[in-house]
């Protein structure tokens, strides 16, 4: 059911780094993210996959992984992501204001994640990064902008949803036996009550 598979699709920091991926799958996980809708069907977002070791390796320190745990420095060695997607914005074909593209963003990795989750690899969204050094290291034409890069991976923690306490703290943490907690808002606090509406004026 869908209701279950959104429930298990969290964000995963800790990965099983030695365990590849089947190619296609991350195939079939790029074309998850095209069918998703598209302000004005720019359909300015493209893609790149990355698995070779090498290139894992550099792009690694360029990344801040988790800004509520600011004395985790992120995965460590054999804890990494086994691939990383990265989301690029061609501007070449990005007619409307670019702030368009953050919907379109938002619709297609949360496309992917679903599909990940669906056989078993989980992943994070990273938006903390220098955009010019990554673009760099990856030597991309002067068209692309690098939005976001998404680190995939079979999950090395467990991560489970809280409900937000009394206190209001919605920072995610670390247990002693290094489960990842997320706290979520309760239904009843994020419905807003729609008006009741009089006989329209004549």
């Amino acid at each position: 059911m869908i209701h279950e598979l959104v429930r298990r699709t969290r964000t995963v920091r800790r990965f099983q780094e030695d365990r590849p991926f089947d190619p296609g799958l991350l195939r079939q996980l790029v074309d998850l993210a095209r069918l998703g809708g598209s302000a004005r069907n720019a359909q300015a977002l493209k893609y790149m996959i990355i698995t070779e070791e090498e290139v894992r390796r550099q792009l690694f320190p360029l990344l801040a992984w988790a800004g509520y745990l600011p004395h985790w420095p992120g995965p460590k060695p054999g804890e990494r992501p086994s691939a990383y997607i990265l989301c690029l914005l061609d501007t070449a074909l990005q007619k409307g204001p670019e702030s368009e593209a953050q919907f379109d963003l938002g619709i297609a990795t949360q496309n992917l994640l679903l599909g990940a989750a669906e056989q078993g690899v989980f992943g994070c969204r990273i938006g903390a990064f220098v955009p010019a050094k990554v673009h760099d290291l990856l030597r991309l034409p002067e068209q692309f902008r690098v939005l976001l890069v998404l680190a995939l991976g079979y999950p090395a923690e467990t991560v489970v949803l809280e409900e937000v306490g009394k206190d209001g703290d919605i920072r995610y943490w670390h247990d002693g036996q290094g489960v990842h907690h997320v706290p979520k808002r309760r239904l009843e606090e994020i419905l807003v009550p729609a008006p009741e509406l009089g006989e329209p004026r004549r």
